[in-house]
């Protein structure tokens, strides 16, 4: 696999960057439309199935490569500013992630804003878990949540909704490039504005706004992890490119995490675009990544 595959990415980003410069009233319709072509970065899995279902009321759609009881399921939250993104986007890098799991890898289309702002997401996102527990009998042993951006966000946030309801918590946490700091305090929200081809501080805060509305502030815990008590979280393990905007975002919350007693290791990466692992079969780096995120999921079970 050549670096070509890396950058045809920062190409997909480029364009959408050019697009959304020359339409800024870009109707909602349009703009999920464009993040659904985030599909095309990767390659078509093999040796994977695929099931739509509703789990907990909440449509959902899982890669299978093992269905096998006690076999690992990952419930994995898409990212797209709370607002874009769908199973349909993260479809190939779910079907990767579930071959490198050897189990299931279960995508949830949450509601997205401004229609169904927050509380919304983390709602449908915490309906699922249940229903993984509760009804699909999955043990919380062999289960993680996981996120990218805004969905690193919303697999933080549920878990901690989780662990204040008493339920019993998932294995592990797995998170690439979380959008955690809904007051857009990171230094790197400037210092990486250049080598970051899709976010920048300005759509950050659009999506903030349209996410939290008038009444929540940036700062509730269950929106910013970084504002949260993550004592008692399960083990955490975080992904994130050096030259993203978000880079600051991670690396402070592996660094609360770390203080407030939880095992949380953080993985940097240079020169990646942002869930760069959404190029999953067409970039050696977003393959061995996905790798090494596997090999820590199943050591710890």
């Amino acid at each position: 696999m050549s670096d070509q595959n890396e950058d045809e990415l920062r190409d997909l980003y480029v364009g959408w960057s050019e697009r959304l410069a020359a339409n800024p009233e870009m109707g909602m319709p349009e703009l999920r439309d464009m993040f659904d072509e985030w599909q095309s970065a990767g390659r078509e899995p093999t040796d994977v199935t695929f099931e739509q279902k509703e789990l907990g009321g909440v449509e959902t759609l899982t890669a299978i490569a093992d269905a096998g009881a006690g076999r690992p399921v990952v419930m994995h939250l898409h990212g797209g500013g709370f607002l874009a993104g769908s199973a349909a986007s993260h479809r190939k890098f779910a079907g990767h992630l579930a071959k490198a799991v050897g189990g299931r890898v279960v995508l949830v289309d949450y509601r997205r804003a401004p229609e169904s702002p927050f509380p919304g997401p983390t709602n449908d996102a915490l309906a699922v878990y249940r229903a993984l527990l509760d009804v699909e009998g999955v043990e919380p042993s062999a289960l993680t949540i996981s996120g990218d951006s805004a969905g690193g966000n919303l697999a933080i946030a549920t878990t901690l909704q989780a662990r204040d309801d008493g339920l019993a918590l998932p294995a592990s946490l797995l998170l690439f490039a979380p959008f955690v700091d809904q007051l857009h305090t990171g230094d790197t929200l400037d210092r990486n504005a250049a080598t970051d081809a899709i976010v920048s501080k300005p759509i950050l805060q659009l999506m903030t706004s349209l996410y939290l509305g008038d009444e929540v502030k940036g700062d509730n815990p269950l929106v910013n992890a970084l504002h949260a008590d993550l004592a008692g979280l399960p083990r955490t393990y975080v992904v994130v490119s050096t030259t993203e905007v978000l880079f600051a975002d991670a690396t402070r919350l592996v660094e609360r995490a770390t203080n407030a007693g939880v095992d949380a290791t953080l993985v940097t990466v240079e020169g990646q675009q942002h869930v760069f692992v959404l190029a999953a079969g067409r970039s050696a780096k977003a393959d061995d990544q996905i790798a090494a995120a596997a090999r820590w999921i199943l050591g710890g079970q």
